[in-house]
């Protein structure tokens, strides 16, 4: 079936696909919650009523979470495997969300009173020192930018990061409000920083909506890019900021996720191709709805007690992350 055939069935399945994936995360959990009982909730609310309560205040900002962080990470790997034309490219190992996650801890032993929205805003910032350190230590470091060399500057300096912070909270003695965001709790869902993150992951998605044409010729090289009068560095700082808007949400919302962002967009590109005006919409479609799923395997598994999600999306990405090394070597993507 032609690539194109293969987005237009996604996009026009897209609706469907998250509203099913969100109404199974809603159903089933510790409790399980029939149709009618959700439909009942959604239309007459009644305060009183436990059931009614579990699906307001925790299911469906869990589903609707998860649903965004999945599109998030998904659209955040796809720019930067595009813009660095590194296929091991992801947030979660190129020290984004690691970055996030450290300046999160600072503030809260600097200003521990925090609001929502200051969270918020250093997690952009984190995001963007993760980046930061690791592309400035491969750009002083020889072949620092070949995908495996990067992969493992990014993997020591996430390490780097998140044993800082791991001796920061230790010190201040705030180990367990620390250990949210590096071991990733959807059930913990903030209704309230869910209503900041979604204006911030809308605009980071239009933003990388707005840059796929340009990434798509990026991806083919400088030679390339060049010739086309784009301005290579305006389009990767625009499509780092996007980046930074979309993950530094995810991690501020549920904490590090891994290996969603890499996984994602491979399988996009196995389905679409490489053409980003189709790989960024599809990307985050699938990621959504992949990470939705995730969540509620994760559930099910070992029912009726949760299994953290990482464990199911590492389970998905290590092996996936050793087939890429294995099947592309160590070369920069041409």
């Amino acid at each position: 079936m032609h690539s194109k055939q293969i987005t237009r069935i996604i996009i026009i399945t897209a609706p469907f696909a998250m509203i099913l994936s969100v109404f199974l995360s809603v159903c089933y959990g510790a409790k399980q919650l029939d149709g009618e009982v959700i439909f009942s909730a959604l239309l007459h609310f009644d305060p009183g009523n436990t059931d009614h309560q579990i699906i307001w205040h925790s299911r469906l900002p869990r589903a609707a979470g998860a649903l965004l962080i999945g599109a998030a990470l998904a659209v955040s790997g796809a720019l930067m495997q595009g813009v660095t034309r590194n296929y091991l490219a992801s947030p979660s190992i190129m020290g984004v969300s690691d970055g996030s996650a450290f300046i999160i801890t600072l503030l809260m032993v600097l200003i521990p009173q925090s609001t929502s929205l200051e969270l918020m805003g250093y997690s952009f910032i984190g995001s963007a020192v993760g980046a930061a350190l690791v592309f400035g230590l491969a750009s002083v470091i020889p072949n620092g930018f070949m995908p495996v060399q990067l992969a493992i500057i990014g993997t020591v300096t996430s390490m780097l990061l998140s044993s800082l912070s791991a001796a920061m909270s230790i010190y201040f003695q705030i180990s367990q409000d620390v250990s949210f965001w590096y071991s990733a709790r959807l059930h913990q869902m903030s209704p309230e920083l869910l209503i900041y993150a979604v204006p911030f992951m809308i605009v980071g998605i239009i933003l990388a909506l707005s840059l796929s044409k340009k990434v798509t010729a990026l991806s083919l090289g400088d030679d390339i890019s060049e010739s086309l009068g784009q301005q290579k560095k305006t389009v990767k700082i625009a499509a780092m900021a996007a980046v930074v808007l979309l993950t530094g949400s995810s991690v501020a919302l549920a904490g590090k996720i891994a290996f969603v962002g890499l996984v994602v967009p491979h399988m996009t590109r196995f389905l679409v191709g490489s053409d980003y005006s189709r790989l960024i919409p599809c990307s985050c479609i699938i990621g959504g709805v992949f990470l939705t799923l995730a969540d509620l395997v994760s559930r099910l598994i070992n029912y009726p007690f949760e299994t953290p999600i990482e464990v199911v999306t590492s389970i998905i990405g290590v092996p996936f992350f050793l087939y890429l090394i294995k099947r592309k070597g160590g070369e920069q993507r041409a």
